[in-house]
């Protein structure tokens, strides 16, 4: 494993002393409870942040992996984020859920609520342009209406057969 200087070292050690204090503080707290699990999780974070250490290609990875979305950083972003490509965003909410909920009322209370962005997004997520059609179009209450038609049609299928 790479060593830094003892100097460097030292203040990393400074910098990093409540983190890893933190760290020992809850894996004690653990193994008074679950001894195992607290033995587990040691080797869990020891082989990660060895894996780190070795080379940047882990480090960076793991940083990018673990740093806050875009999103939630910058106060009041919209959510609707720039997409990437020619992808879509994931639609606000489960259409799907919010009519088991509440059937169509609920639903339709909830679409009014969204952007014609945040629809079209729930149409592409859902798969319900089939046709292209609502893509294109400009009036939400017509893009309403038509999320609304295919979530009630593919929640009743296969009705007859429950019980």
């Amino acid at each position: 494993m790479t060593r830094l200087s003892d100097e460097g070292d030292a203040e990393v050690r400074a910098d990093m002393q409540p983190e890893v204090q933190s760290l020992s503080d809850a894996l004690v707290g653990v193994a008074a409870r679950d001894p195992e699990l607290a033995v587990r999780l040691s080797r869990v974070f020891t082989a990660v942040a060895v894996e780190a250490s070795r080379g940047p290609r882990f480090a960076n990875a793991l940083s990018k992996a673990l740093r806050e979305p875009e999103a939630a950083k910058s106060a009041g972003a919209s959510a609707s984020t720039k997409r990437a490509g020619n992808r879509r965003n994931p639609g606000p909410f489960d259409p799907f859920a919010v009519y088991a909920e509440g059937q169509e009322t609920l639903l339709r209370q909830r679409l009014s609520a969204v952007d014609l962005e945040g629809l079209r997004d729930i149409l592409a997520e859902h798969g319900m342009d089939n046709d292209r059609l609502a893509m294109k179009w400009k009036d939400t209450k017509r893009v309403v209406d038509r999320i609304v038609e295919r979530v009630a049609d593919r929640s009743a299928k296969g009705s007859a057969f429950r019980g």
